[in-house]
């Protein structure tokens, strides 16, 4: 017998000003199940939870629980129709108690006054149906990561919610926490919950799912029983690999000595034992899914994110010395994922912009910043990276998002570095930004520059890298040479550990 349908949206939209979030999607979740909702960064998942939650109000479609036509307006709409949601960031108050957080939008009161002890014994008895044996009177601040989680869920259980939730759940927590939050799940759908979970750690939803919807582009792609798909297969769904652009480049075989060499690199929680090499003019992909450590990598290499440990080894001239990451940063150029929250400042101009990171070889005699060294240098850059600005005194802000990413690239090319860190180069561009990127890749690693690169978007990837770092959890798991096709890449990162 199949198992009765609980929540139904179809056909729901939502546009933000004139960019579409969620085009066409739809969702069917059953009582006693968990159903996963997968898609890479940007395919509408968060704004689709957003509907459901009553955060975001959609523009289009209809929700239907239990059959019947639903309006969600507000959190509290979705909370009395029986939807609770556990964020990624949770939503405590550190300095309450676990039963103060547990009550927070209702606490039990007469007269004027709270019923502590009423209170108390019914955080004990949602704390206890989760398996939990925290007292009720312990401050929030005290408490795990995971054990913030059992709270955040209990606090859900007390409103009967019936769908519930989970945003990335086990981002933060230990292995044990991890399987905690699993047995918790399991016990909600044996009450007849509907679980909707959204991860990027594939081998997860095989083991708390029975259905699965992937996203993509905003849309709905597929929607099928966790039986009849497999991790390659949501992979694929996941990135929509179409037939790749030709490559710019042929893979190039770099030799030589190693550039920088990384041995043992670890950050609890984030990286475990990280080793890799690069070699000068090597362009070198970092491939793995959002969630996978990529970025984390990125900042930890350059001292933005601390580290446990490990060496970082650095040939500055014949040989290769230890550096510490602040160090490092001082030799690289660095292009963020957030290039208008970090990478160049908006109300500047392209000439102030380019100038921040070379302030001190434009120092005149009097230790000013001298205009007759910095119009010379954002001219040059203007030039060599074709630009596309009306002066170099126009406002960043206002220039289009592919010109606006090549100032950031414009910015560490005047400090001459070796090595460029870049992290989701293209994101946000239309095609032709995207292509003039990463030729603009290629040109610096045939003068030498080396690269190690993040994308989310495999094809762009393929274009340009001479060898492949493939990441999952923290850990570098492969090593795949420039030739390897896109359906052995997407194997790589499916393979559950």
């Amino acid at each position: 017998m199949s198992a009765q349908t609980i929540l139904r949206m179809d056909g729901i939209a939502k546009s933000f000003g004139s960019v579409p979030a969620i085009r066409s999607a739809h969702l069917e979740a059953h009582g006693g199940q968990a159903v996963a909702v997968m898609g890479a960064n940007g395919a509408g998942k968060s704004t689709l939870m957003n509907i459901l939650g009553g955060v975001v109000i959609s523009d289009s479609g209809r929700i239907a629980i239990d059959g019947v036509e639903i309006n969600l307006r507000s959190p509290r709409d979705a909370t009395r129709h029986g939807i609770a949601f556990v964020h990624q960031e949770l939503t405590m108050f550190p300095t309450m108690t676990v039963a103060e957080n547990i009550f927070i939008d209702g606490m039990p009161s007469e007269r004027g006054f709270i019923r502590m002890p009423d209170m108390i014994r019914q955080s004990e008895v949602l704390l206890t149906r989760l398996g939990c044996n925290i007292p009720p009177e312990t401050p929030v601040e005290q408490l795990s990561i995971g054990d913030r989680q059992l709270v955040e869920i209990a606090r859900a259980l007390r409103h009967q919610a019936r769908i519930i939730i989970f945003d990335e759940p086990t981002s933060s927590l230990t292995g044990p926490e991890r399987e905690r939050l699993f047995s918790v799940i399991r016990g909600l759908k044996a009450e007849g919950a509907v679980i909707i979970y959204i991860t990027h750690f594939l081998d997860e939803i095989f083991s708390v799912c029975e259905q699965i919807a992937v996203m993509r582009n905003g849309e709905t792609v597929w929607t099928s029983p966790m039986s009849d798909i497999d991790p390659a297969k949501v992979v694929h769904l996941m990135l929509g690999i179409a037939e790749a652009e030709g490559r710019i480049r042929a893979p190039v075989a770099a030799g030589g000595d190693a550039l920088l060499s990384v041995s043992g690199l670890g950050r609890r929680g984030a990286l475990q034992d990280v080793n890799f090499e690069i070699r000068r003019g090597e362009i070198v992909g970092l491939w793995g899914l959002l969630g996978s450590g990529r970025t984390e990598l990125l900042r930890a290499l350059i001292g933005l994110d601390p580290i446990d440990g490990g060496t970082i080894r650095w040939r500055g001239g014949a040989s290769a010395d230890e550096i510490a990451p602040a160090d490092l940063h001082r030799h690289v150029g660095i292009v963020t994922e957030d290039r208008r929250g970090e990478g160049i400042h908006l109300p500047l101009s392209v000439a102030q912009n380019i100038a921040l990171p070379n302030l001190r070889s434009l120092l005149n005699k009097w230790r000013l910043i001298g205009q007759e060294r910095e119009a010379p240098l954002a001219d040059d850059m203007i030039k060599r990276l074709q630009i596309k600005v009306s002066s170099r005194q126009q406002p960043v802000g206002t220039l289009s998002g592919g010109n606006q990413q090549k100032v950031v690239f414009a910015r560490w090319l005047a400090t001459n570095p070796r090595l460029f860190l870049l992290d989701e180069p293209t994101r946000g561009l239309d095609v032709s930004a995207k292509a003039e990127i990463m030729k603009l890749i290629v040109e610096l690693a045939e003068q030498g520059c080396s690269c190690l690169i993040v994308s989310s978007e495999l094809q762009e990837l393929m274009r340009v890298c001479d060898r492949y770092l493939v990441i999952s959890r923290g850990r570098l798991i492969g090593d795949l040479p420039g030739s390897a096709t896109s359906a052995e890449l997407m194997h790589s990162i499916a393979t559950i550990n």
